[in-house]
């Protein structure tokens, strides 16, 4: 570790081992919280301070940014012979995310990438203050760390979770006192159960050292007001930098926004301001409830919402032995063309960071042969059969929508969205005027429902989304593949013959999710016997993702590009969306739909 001429701490970006990873005994529930020890080398005998943390990423995960980690527990270790010395932190983390996931399942010997420490320290009590320091829940992690730093019996400390306790093994308090909401330990209740204004004005104490959820803060904040006494709160926020480059820690003061990781995470408690948390929108279950996952597309009922994309999928059987493609809503078949075709030549598919890039080019057996062969295998599957439409010109798209309305394939979905073909596929998704006229005439042509689905490269999407409803759509499905650009750098080229190539996954979904908010924001604006289903596609691979989608109004959701990686996902996305249903009290995924559009 390096200091610069002042002696403050300069944070170092290095690899850790991991020396051990535990779930820690008392949390409740249990392996919810873990203690985790790293070593990792430093150039001074020197070791961080208390209040201060690291940027933590496991080596080997998938998470993007390191997660904030507040110090438990430091030693410094000198190194005989050497130059360098060797630094060990105890962490405490709460299992939680993506991150916090990967962090809490490293094993002895695997590498994290730390960088730190970052932030400031808790100010030293002077020698006559009477201390009382304060921790809640994963909160009591830093502040335990403190109070380790202070003589034995010259503070007392208070603990509040909502049940067992943890993180005390440490603390050598004159008075210690644990809080539960359930009453598992110590007293019945949260923090005001044990300390209010008057408390600290009897047992006399001038500081209090405090970090816990932002509500316990507030609280803090204000009986230290109100018993004139000087408070140190440790926040938190969320962090991409943890170097007070990136401003996306910011907090409110009385001061104006400070940097969480930068003028913090400790503060003086009287200048913080702590803002209102937005309210839920999710009212608290009032009883059990049997989720119903069923939607509607016009007269055609899906035992759930979640349907094989087209192009992903196949026509279904390809999946069968191994996952049960029975459990899923519906299948939508590979782009169908009039004729056969054979696709693009040269590369086809090209992995990216959480996307995957496609040049198929709508190769299919054509309609006819999938009317013959193809179909039947589909009818014979428990999810509604839908049958994906292309072609290349209004001509073709409409003889293949004449053949396949005399056929039972219950639903049809148009594809004027393809971004892999020369011509038709998404030129007539660009535009309004375009979608409309080849929406009226599929229309014409067929009496079943009809979806369409739309590219994400037309300028208006909820616009094009709107001229297809008034032209006869029964749904709406978006998005296809954005477009994108490969370069093999080895050869100094495009990847694709074609160049342009579709690009799907994870990276895409915020931007799908926004589209289908304004589509359906739109779409809520039409009188209400006028309006129709959306599916929302776009890298969709959990079943949060999934609520997600819904929550922004989709009624349904295709799964792509997630089935590669995970030939389970979707089933795994039914079972998960059935489960946070219950857990919410939401009885149909029509009570779920839209409640984020404000």
């Amino acid at each position: 570790m390096v200091k610069d001429c002042r002696g403050n701490t300069i944070p170092v970006y290095t690899k850790a081992v991991v020396k051990g990873v535990c779930p820690v005994a008392g949390a409740v529930p249990e392996n919810s919280v873990y203690s985790i020890k790293v070593e990792y080398s430093a150039a001074e005998k020197s070791a961080p301070k208390s209040g201060q943390f690291f940027m933590l990423r496991a080596s080997k995960g998938k998470a993007l940014v390191g997660r904030p980690i507040s110090v438990f527990h430091s030693e410094t270790k000198t190194v005989k012979g050497s130059k360098e010395n060797t630094v060990g932190v105890e962490f405490l983390i709460l299992e939680k995310g993506k991150g916090t996931t990967e962090l809490c399942n490293l094993e002895k010997n695997d590498s994290v990438d730390i960088l730190g420490p970052l932030g400031n320290v808790f100010p030293t009590p002077k020698a006559k203050d009477n201390v009382c320091i304060v921790g809640g829940g994963i909160g009591v992690a830093p502040v335990a760390g403190f109070a380790e730093t202070l003589a034995p019996k010259t503070y007392d400390f208070y603990a509040s979770f909502k049940s067992g306790k943890y993180g005390l093994k440490n603390v050598k308090a004159k008075k210690l006192v644990v809080t539960t909401d359930d009453g598992s330990v110590g007293i019945k209740g949260m923090l005001p159960s044990a300390i209010t204004a008057d408390t600290i004005k009897e047992k006399g104490y001038t500081v209090i050292y405090a970090c816990g959820p932002a509500p316990m803060l507030a609280y803090v904040q204000k009986i230290a007001a109100q018993a004139n006494v000087k408070c140190w709160l440790s926040m938190e926020s969320r962090m991409a930098c943890g170097m007070g480059a990136c401003l996306g820690c910011t907090i409110q003061t009385t001061e104006g926004y400070k940097r969480c990781c930068k003028e913090g995470p400790v503060f003086d408690g009287a200048e913080l301001v702590f803002e209102k948390p937005a309210p839920s929108n999710i009212k608290p279950a009032a009883k059990k409830v049997k989720p119903d996952l069923r939607v509607k597309i016009r007269d055609v009922e899906f035992a759930n919402p979640v349907i094989g994309c087209s192009g992903t999928f196949g026509f279904g059987v390809e999946y069968k032995d191994v996952m049960d493609v029975n459990k899923l809503g519906g299948i939508s078949s590979k782009g169908l063309t009039l004729e056969p075709r054979q696709g693009n030549t040269g590369v086809r598919v090209w992995e990216t960071p959480s996307g995957l890039m496609n040049s198929i080019g709508l190769q299919n057996p054509g309609i006819p042969h999938f009317i013959e062969h193809e179909l039947p295998g589909m009818l014979k599957l428990k999810p509604v059969a839908i049958a994906n439409l292309s072609g290349s010109t209004m001509e073709s798209y409409v003889e293949g929508a004449k053949l396949l309305d005399k056929t039972d394939v219950p639903v049809i979905e148009l594809n004027i969205s393809c971004p892999n073909v020369s011509a038709g596929g998404a030129a007539f998704g660009m535009t309004c005027e375009s979608a409309g006229a080849i929406t009226k005439a599929i229309r014409a042509v067929t009496k079943k429902p009809l979806i369409v689905k739309l590219t994400p490269q037309a300028a208006d999407v909820a616009g094009v989304a709107m001229a297809c409803v008034e032209a006869g759509a029964d749904a709406i499905s978006l998005c296809n593949s954005f477009q994108g650009i490969a370069i093999d750098i080895e050869k100094g080229r495009p990847v694709f013959d074609k160049v342009k190539a579709g690009f799907g996954g994870p990276a895409v979904r915020p931007i799908a999710v926004r589209l289908v908010y304004e589509t359906v924001a739109a779409m809520n604006r039409l009188p209400e016997n006028k309006r129709v289903p959306v599916i929302g596609i776009g890298g969709i691979a959990t079943w949060q993702d999934a609520v997600e989608f819904i929550m922004a109004g989709a009624s349904a959701v295709q799964v792509g590009t997630s089935t590669f990686a995970n030939p389970r996902a979707m089933v795994e996305i039914v079972e998960g969306l059935k489960a946070f249903m219950a857990r919410k009290g939401f009885a149909s995924i029509e009570e779920m739909r839209g409640i984020a559009q404000v």
